[in-house]
């Protein structure tokens, strides 16, 4: 499916930021960030790839950080009353 299909159906582009600790290294927290689209406020994706980083990945996460696009809609116009050219 493409982005627009998916945003007609409720789907809105989805970042988590996801901090977690490396066994061999439990003091460094680390970063890994996840980017897809995904159905608020569930977030269904992004419930089944923390089950399997869970069931599969050594590492410990700390904590996830969600924020995520709003839904569909008309594009937004500015009339522009002045341009500027820099050289």
């Amino acid at each position: 499916m493409t982005s627009i299909d998916l945003a007609l159906k409720g789907y809105r582009l989805m970042t988590a930021e996801i901090l977690y600790h490396l066994p061999d290294y439990p003091r460094l927290l680390q970063s890994f960030v996840l980017q897809r689209h995904d159905l608020a406020p569930r977030y269904p994706e992004l419930a089944r790839f923390l089950a399997y980083w869970e069931e599969h990945i050594e590492a410990k996460i700390h904590s996830v950080k969600i924020s995520s696009a709003g839904i569909l809609t008309p594009a937004e116009f500015r009339h522009v009353t002045q341009m500027t050219t820099l050289h």
